[in-house]
């Protein structure tokens, strides 16, 4: 039995596809009981040199030429974006194709309508390499843990940033230099506007949400924050108090209300979380009868993503081998129990929070500001102070007990008007019992 695929899109995981498809066909047959075909691959550029080789007509400029073949079966979509993509998508599944994508911007922003069309015409669409490259994820709170009320996500789900991070943790510099060497060695874009701003977490945190609560939320209703303002010192005094700066996906269901965030986070230098380095994925999920799961590996690149791509289709073939589509909603959930959410708000969160403040080194300024503090109901735990320099300004750290988000940036607002305060104050959140709902 043979079984026909297409391809649009022959970008960097895209020729990852084809060469995991043709290095591992013997395993794949094995496991599968079938031939897979990649039959028509899709591309504007058919021209540039893959480093690999195809047979004559298989590479086409034309997507139509794939999403109209009625050979073919499986249509994946690796041309990124939410324009053209999404209609690749909605098309394929309207000529009967199941499809397999790894693009979270379309899965994020287009979901509600390509899933739900998806369980309309009975088609399967295979998403892992949306999230964590290599990492199965997905294939984790679609099946692996059903079973479960999921409690919290913590994840790490940016190579880019976390690589950034991870440099200027164990190698020092400045983030301004620590990303240009990473735009250097290829690991940041040209513009790392998406990475480092936190927009690419949230694309990928809306789709583990979505798929862990049974709902559909979007990227605008995720709070987000980057790393472009972390600093060496902020850095150090973490190490300090034996943290480790983390950019941070998180959700978690408490209340009726569910977290969904996006920013860098203060967390134990204990917690697994924080010894995932460089460009290394890791999703945390806790489960009411699971407990805590970790899942760790490569985010991106060609290989693993490709890897998670062709599970995608492998599955869908297994199912197109026995007769059966739908097996698996898309979601995990079926269409009936879809139920809208409400996100929490950031300025109700209630944590502990450390605050840096560039101030002058006079008598009663640690007072005035612990004055400020106490009038916003904010306690304090730990304090530091690095240096002396009479007449000039010196860091002045503090990290409270649980406080309320809105009560502390009213506090940091009024904080800032203080004379003897130079600089804009720099805070962020610290979570200290990772795996456990507030």
């Amino acid at each position: 039995m043979e079984i026909n695929v297409g391809l649009i899109g022959l970008g960097t995981v895209g020729t990852g596809v084809v060469r995991v498809l043709r290095e591992n066909a013997d395993v794949i047959g094995d496991r599968l009981g079938c031939r897979l075909v990649l039959k028509r691959i899709a591309d504007r550029d058919i021209e540039r040199d893959r480093g690999i080789k195809l047979d004559k007509g298989v590479l086409v400029r034309d997507a139509e030429e794939v999403l109209n073949d009625p050979e073919i079966q499986i249509v994946i979509e690796l041309v990124g974006g939410t324009g053209v993509a999404r209609e690749f998508v909605m098309k394929a599944l309207e000529k009967g194709k199941h499809v397999v994508t790894a693009n979270k911007a379309l899965l994020s922003t287009h979901g509600r309508e390509i899933f739900s069309r998806a369980m309309e015409l009975g088609r399967d669409i295979g998403f892992e390499a949306s999230v964590g490259g290599g990492i199965p994820v997905i294939k984790a709170l679609r099946e692996g843990l059903v079973a479960n009320r999921v409690e919290s996500i913590y994840g790490i789900i940016n190579g880019t940033a976390n690589y950034i991070l991870s440099k200027m943790t164990n190698d020092g510099g400045r983030f301004e230099d620590v990303l240009k060497r990473a735009q250097e060695k290829g690991y940041a874009e040209a513009d790392p506007t998406y990475d480092v701003e936190g927009i690419d977490t949230a694309h990928k945190l809306a789709i583990l949400i979505n798929l862990s609560y049974g709902t559909y939320i979007s990227l605008e209703d995720i709070y987000t924050e980057g790393i472009s303002r972390i600093d060496q010192l902020d850095i150090k005094f973490a190490r300090e108090f034996g943290y480790r700066i983390k950019l941070l996906a998180i959700a978690k269901e408490a209340g009726g209300k569910v977290e969904a965030r996006v920013h860098p986070t203060m967390i134990p230098a204990s917690h697994p979380l924080a010894s995932v380095d460089g460009a290394y994925n890791a999703v945390h999920i806790q489960g009411n009868a699971v407990g805590s799961v970790m899942l760790y590996g490569l985010g991106a690149g060609m290989m693993p993503t490709a890897s998670a791509v062709v599970a995608d289709v492998v599955d869908i073939c297994r199912n197109l081998a026995r007769g059966v589509s739908n097996r698996v909603s898309p979601l995990s959930y079926e269409a009936g129990a879809i139920r809208e959410v409400e996100v929490k708000r950031i300025d109700t969160l209630e944590l502990p929070y450390y605050l840096r403040f560039q101030a002058m080194d006079k008598p009663g300024v640690l007072s005035s500001i612990s004055g400020v503090l106490g009038k916003h109901n904010i306690s304090i735990s730990n304090v530091i102070q690095k240096g002396r320099k009479v007449g000039g300004a010196v860091p002045v750290v503090i990290v409270t007990h649980n406080a309320v988000e809105r009560e502390l940036q009213a506090a940091v607002a009024e904080i800032e008007k203080l004379d003897t305060i130079q600089e804009r104050v720099i805070f962020l959140r610290i979570e200290e019992r990772l795996g456990t709902s507030n």
